[in-house]
């Protein structure tokens, strides 16, 4: 009976193993469900080992797809690139061209640094910061790399012949192993080193100049000052120098953010290069220029004779009671233009230039015409940058700059004697005074030298007249009688006039002398003076300035050029041949 009730167990069921029984934390307690114990553990299914081989079967075709790319489809060009990345290019630094006085000193060279390229340096002498200026060196990433490979001059001739200073970098192929280390190299670009510049500067004679300029400022209160000596037939600059000055050392080669604040925080402004980009008011130098133009224009011959009272007085039409007196330094009594030249008579000039009684004047128009033939208030075309022009006051001036003021005669008085709205750059001064020394041609000053410039100067005509050698001289067209009675006034001016200090034992020197108050108070000025020599053969033309010194100091240009001329005439013996 038993076996009549026993179910019959179907086939496709099998009997269960005891460890295939569900169990769990509630059935066994003691197990640590953390380290999975509990847990049931399966077969993967056929559906789940399908996704599988058909994901690696996927990633595996993008594998050897990417590496049927690089390997044929690119596999040139990415050789290519491994070569590439095998030779790395360098670059070789070209030496930059140096630079020389007429005399053929080195004045910047380069030194062998611990750089990639070469080191500049400049010459220990003083009184060259602002003419040769510094430079930039080429310029590296973080990663060490060069993004900027030339030397880029920032001032100076440095900077104006840059293009011929700068040579042409070389490249080096360097081949390198896996680790980076060199293997081998070779260069495929060569390199071209930059050609050298031979100035037309006597690095003896600026040192000495911008020496003298130095020791005279600090002696006796001056707050700086310039001074220029071209030669009156060529136009090379035979010295520039603008005191104080900056260190191109420094500049170039200590960089460093303390150095330039001091020199932008100087209250006397080193940067600042007074003999190209300082304006100044001249006083009394712009005489010489006037009693030419009053020649020229017919205004008054040179006999005729003003006679100097000490001032000059102009009635006032709306109160007689106060008239307008403008004085002259001294009474001088009966001048001719010589005369006048040789003692700086105020009243001679003031008549001349403005007109006054029965003595006919240029006007403001006639001055203004007159100094601009000479090259007042342009651009001299000197290589270098940051010129100046200058300014020449008129009625146009006056009305922009003074709210519409009319122009009165006392204005066209003052302009006269370099006073008032006037404003030069020693360096334009000089390039006007060689006008006068050379017969009335103006040059173009140049700071390059020309061949065998060792030697060069003046050479007189039959007529007296000097002719020049400047390619881009301007011949202003004056009378060369005229002319004589000018450079004549000036020598008056040295042998018993107002620059009697330049007479010298064996040097003839024409000079003219200048000081400009400064401010309503008057209390500083600035000394100038101008001239040439030798006086029959012109070879030079010169101007100091003294830049801001007490008003009652009867020390200034003069007393520089004096010193100058000494040692010129001891040591250069040649410029006055």
């Amino acid at each position: 009976m038993h076996i009549f009730f026993q179910k019959r167990i179907s086939r496709r069921y099998r009997e269960i193993a005891p460890d295939e029984i569900f169990l769990d934390s509630k059935n066994l307690p003691q197990f640590d469900t953390a380290q999975f114990e509990g847990r049931l553990e399966r077969p993967l299914g056929r559906k789940s080992l399908l996704v599988l081989g058909v994901l690696f079967c996927a990633i595996g075709s993008i594998f050897l797809l990417r590496a049927w790319r690089l390997q044929i489809a690119d596999g040139s060009a990415y050789a290519e690139e491994s070569e590439e990345n095998r030779l790395r290019h360098a670059v070789v630094f070209s030496e930059r061209g140096l630079l020389y006085s007429r005399r053929g000193e080195a004045l910047a060279w380069n030194a062998t640094g611990t750089e990639a390229f070469a080191e500049r340096r400049f010459t220990t002498r003083a009184g060259f910061a602002h003419l040769l200026g510094y430079v930039n060196y080429p310029s590296r990433d973080a990663a060490g790399f060069f993004y900027r490979e030339d030397f880029v001059g920032e001032a100076g001739v440095e900077a104006t012949f840059n293009s011929t200073l700068t040579g042409q970098n070389g490249r080096r192929i360097v081949e390198v192993d896996a680790l980076g280390a060199v293997v081998s190299s070779s260069i495929f670009s060569e390199l071209k080193d930059g050609s050298g510049v031979k100035l037309s500067v006597d690095a003896e004679l600026q040192e000495k100049l911008y020496g003298t300029i130095a020791a005279t400022a600090a002696e006796y209160g001056f707050q700086g000052g310039a001074g220029v000596i071209m030669d009156s037939t060529s136009g090379e600059v035979l010295a520039l120098v603008s005191f104080p000055e900056y260190s191109s050392e420094a500049l170039t080669n200590d960089r460093s953010t303390t150095t330039i604040e001091r020199y932008r925080s100087d209250p006397h402004a080193p940067f600042l290069n007074r003999a190209v980009s300082g304006l100044y008011a001249p006083g009394s130098i712009v005489k010489p220029f006037l009693a030419l133009g009053a020649l020229d224009a017919g205004v008054i011959s040179p006999g005729t004779l003003i006679v100097s009272t000490g001032s000059l007085t102009v009635p006032n039409p709306f109160d007689p009671s106060r008239p307008s007196v403008f004085l002259d330094w001294k009474a001088h009594g009966a001048t001719d233009m010589r005369r006048a030249i040789a003692v700086s008579s105020n009243v001679y000039f003031y008549e001349i230039g403005g007109g006054y009684g029965g003595q006919r004047g240029l006007g403001i128009a006639g001055i203004e015409r007159t100094l601009r033939r000479f090259g007042i208030g342009e651009p001299t075309g000197i290589e270098l940058s940051g010129e100046e022009s200058g300014t020449i006051p008129n009625p146009e001036w006056k009305a922009e700059h003074f709210a519409g003021e009319p122009w009165r005669i006392g204005d066209t008085y003052n302009t006269a004697i370099g006073q008032y709205g006037v404003q030069v750059t020693p360096l334009s001064v000089v390039r006007a005074t060689a006008a006068l020394a050379n017969g009335g041609q103006l040059l173009t000053p140049t700071l390059r030298a020309s061949r065998g410039s060792e030697a060069t100067g003046a050479h007189l005509t039959g007529s007296g007249a000097p002719q020049t050698a400047n390619a881009l001289a301007r011949d202003l067209g004056f009378a060369a009688n005229d002319l004589i009675v000018v450079r004549e006034g000036m020598r008056a001016a040295v042998e018993y006039g107002t620059a009697q200090g330049l007479s010298l034992r064996g040097v003839r020197v024409a000079a003219k002398t200048g000081t400009a108050q400064l401010g309503i108070s008057k209390e500083r000025v600035n000394s100038w003076v101008l001239g040439f020599a030798p006086f029959e053969r012109p070879r030079f033309a010169f101007t100091v300035l003294m830049e801001s010194g007490p008003s009652h100091n009867t020390v200034g240009g003069v007393f520089v050029m004096r010193q100058i001329l000494e040692w010129m005439r001891d040591n250069r013996p040649e410029y006055f041949e």
